[in-house]
C-alpha cells in the first residue's frame, strides 16, 4: 500500500518553500525595476521600454524552460526537476547582482526564467500524486499561499538592501533550499508507470489527439487574467497612476507587494472554498468575479486618486486572481501520470510566457491605436483577456475528488 501524506507533511513544506523562492526571484525585478535601472543610468522612458523587454525575456526563458523541465519531470521524475531548476535558478540570480547593462539584465533573467519554470510544476505534481484526492486541493493551495508570499519578502529585502544585495539574497535561499530537498521522496505513481510500456514526457502528445489539445489550450487560458493583472495593471502601476492624474509617487515594488499578501490569502482560500463547494471551477468563477469588480475599481475610482487607494486596489486584484494553486491543481488533474508534470510544469508557464507572446502586445497594440492611449488600452484588453478565460473555464471539466492514477495512450 502506498503511503499517503498529510497536508502539513515534509512534502508539502518543501514543496511551499520551494515556490517561496521561486516568487522571490520571479518577482525581483519587476519590485526593484525602477532603482535597479536607474542605477544603470538609464531615464525614466528607457525604464518603461527597457523594464517591459527585461520582463518578455524573463517571461519567454519560463516559456521555454516550462516544456524543458515538464518533459523531464515525467521521464526523469518529480524531484530531479526540483534539484536541477533551483540550481539554476539559484546561480543565475547571484550572477544577476553584478550586470552592468540592460542587455546582460536581458539574458540572465532570461537563464533565470528557463530555472524558475521549474519548480512550481514540479511541486504541484508531487503534492497532487503524494496525497489523497479528498485533500489535493487544499494541499496544493498551502503550497501557493505560502510561497507567494515571496514576492513580501522580496519588497521587504528591497526597502532595506541594495537591489544587487537582494539578487545574492535570493540566490543563496536557493541553494539553501537544495539541503532540505534531500529528505523529499519520488512520487510513487510515477515509480509505477516507469515500469509500463507507455511515452513518458512526450510534449507533442499534448497536440495528437484533438481532445487532449484542447483540455491544454482551456487549462492554459483560464489562467490569463494572473499575469494581467501582475505583468501589467501591479507592474506598471506607477505609470497607470501618472495617467490617472494621482500626483503622489506610487512605488510599483509596494503595489507588488500589496497584490501578492493578497493572493497569498485567496491561495489558501480558494483551496478550502473548493473543498466547500466540492467543485473547482465553481471557485473559479467566484474568484473571477472578485478580480472583474476590482478591474472595474482600478479604472474608474482612480483618477485624481491616490498611491494608497492604488496599493489597495492592487491587492483587491491579487486576491481576485489568488486561483493559481487550482489554476495548477486543475492542469494537474486533467492529465495521466505518463504526462502529469509535463501538462503541469509547462502550463502554468505557458501563462507566464503569454505575458510575453501575448499579453504585453496585445496590451501594447491596443494602446497605440489612434484615439485610444494608455488608459483606454488597458481596459481593452482587460475586457478581452477576461472573455476569452471565462470561456474557457465553461468549456473545461470538472476536476474535483479525480482519481490521478491513470496514463494517456
Amino acid at each position: 500500500m502506498k503511503k499517503q501524506y498529510g497536508i502539513l507533511s515534509i512534502p508539502v513544506i518543501v514543496a511551499a518553500l520551494g515556490y517561496f523562492v521561486d516568487i522571490y526571484d520571479l518577482l525581483l525585478f519587476s519590485i526593484t525595476r525602477v532603482g535597479s535601472l536607474r542605477s544603470l543610468g538609464l531615464s525614466d522612458a528607457e525604464i518603461l521600454t527597457q523594464g517591459e523587454s527585461i520582463i518578455m525575456w524573463q517571461m519567454g526563458g519560463l516559456l521555454l524552460g516550462g516544456i524543458i523541465w515538464g518533459v523531464m519531470g515525467d521521464k526523469k521524475g518529480r524531484l530531479s526537476v526540483l534539484f536541477g531548476s533551483i540550481i539554476l535558478y539559484s546561480l543565475a540570480n547571484i550572477a544577476n547582482g553584478f550586470v552592468q547593462t540592460p542587455g546582460q539584465f536581458k539574458m540572465i533573467r532570461f537563464i533565470a526564467g528557463l530555472g524558475l519554470a521549474g519548480e512550481l510544476g514540479a511541486g504541484i505534481t508531487l503534492v497532487s500524486e503524494l496525497i489523497r484526492k479528498e485533500k489535493r486541493g487544499i494541499a496544493t493551495s498551502f503550497v501557493a499561499g505560502i510561497g507567494l508570499t515571496g514576492a513580501v519578502v522580496a519588497f521587504i529585502m528591497k526597502e532595506n538592501f541594495d537591489w544587487r544585495t537582494c539578487y545574492f539574497i535570493g540566490g543563496g535561499l536557493g541553494l539553501a533550499l537544495l539541503l532540505l530537498r534531500i529528505s523529499v521522496f519520488e512520487s510513487g505513481m510515477f515509480h509505477e508507470v516507469k515500469k509500463m510500456e507507455v511515452q513518458r514526457g512526450n510534449f507533442f502528445m499534448l497536440f495528437t489527439n484533438g481532445q487532449r489539445f484542447k483540455k491544454y489550450l482551456f487549462s492554459i487560458l483560464i489562467g490569463l487574467p494572473t499575469w494581467f493583472v501582475i505583468g501589467v495593471l501591479v507592474t506598471f502601476s506607477k505609470e497607470f497612476g501618472e495617467k490617472f492624474g494621482i500626483t503622489e509617487k506610487i512605488d510599483s515594488g509596494k503595489a507588488i507587494m500589496y497584490a501578492y499578501a493578497a493572493i497569498s490569502i485567496g491561495d489558501i482560500l480558494i483551496g478550502f472554498i473548493s473543498q466547500w463547494l466540492k467543485s473547482r471551477k465553481k471557485a473559479l468563477y467566484l474568484f473571477y468575479f472578485i478580480t472583474a469588480v476590482f478591474m472595474v475599481l482600478y479604472f474608474t475610482v482612480q483618477w485624481n486618486g491616490s498611491a494608497e487607494k492604488m496599493y489597495w486596489i492592487c491587492a483587491g486584484l491579487g486576491f481576485g486572481t489568488g486561483f493559481w494553486a487550482i489554476f495548477v491543481t486543475m492542469g494537474a488533474e486533467q492529465f495521466g501520470t505518463n504526462l502529469r508534470a509535463t501538462a503541469a510544469t509547462t502550463i502554468p508557464n505557458m501563462v507566464r510566457g503569454m505575458l510575453t507572446i501575448f499579453i504585453l502586445p496585445l496590451f501594447q497594440w491596443l494602446r497605440e491605436m489612434p484615439g485610444v492611449g494608455y488608459v483606454n488600452g488597458g481596459i481593452y484588453a482587460a475586457v478581452i483577456i477576461m472573455t476569452i478565460t471565462i470561456f474557457a473555464a465553461i468549456m473545461s471539466k470538472e476536476t474535483y475528488n479525480k482519481d490521478l492514477n491513470f496514463v494517456e495512450e
